[in-house]
């Protein structure tokens, strides 16, 4: 589960163009002032994550911890991902939690295990934790973005 924050052919096109200059220091500050530029919604994606409503504390070796360990910025200014992005990645979840993070997003119930039983199953509602921090936040940082292409974009002229 990720969201982008700009057009990637913008990224594409400014990523070409800083590897025909071969401008290593260039390149440093696109990728440093893109992440800085996006870096703010981590910690908000994380802390919604916190939030859900339990009936236990939160816990760094929980499911909470678990989808909060996952999430990340990605900045990727070559190819066709070209893009910045906040994820929730289900790779970095433990190996029976893969599919977690869109299941706790999503809009219906899901069944697991209880902790501990696995003979036993309950229903869970989703508990949406992403797309609402994103929605309010993310405009300030594709401003943000929007404004770091704007600059190397006029020091690549």
């Amino acid at each position: 589960m990720s969201i982008g924050l700009r057009d990637s052919g913008d990224l594409r096109r400014i990523g070409r163009e800083l590897r025909r200059m071969d401008d290593k220091e260039l390149k440093k500050r696109f990728r440093k002032e893109l992440r800085a530029a996006a870096a703010p919604l981590v910690p908000k994606v994380r802390a919604s994550i916190r939030s859900i409503p339990s009936s236990r504390s939160y816990r760094p070796d929980g499911l909470r911890g678990a989808l909060s360990r996952a999430t990340r910025l990605e900045v990727k200014t070559a190819g066709r991902q070209a893009g910045v992005a906040i994820r929730v990645d289900g790779r970095k979840m433990p190996a029976h939690m893969k599919s977690l993070p869109s299941m706790v997003e999503g809009k219906k119930r899901w069944r697991h295990p209880v902790f501990g039983n696995r003979d036993v199953w309950v229903d869970q509602a989703a508990e949406p934790y992403f797309y609402h921090v994103v929605r309010v936040a993310g405009p300030a940082s594709r401003r943000a973005v929007g404004k770091v292409l704007d600059g190397i974009s006029r020091d690549i002229r």
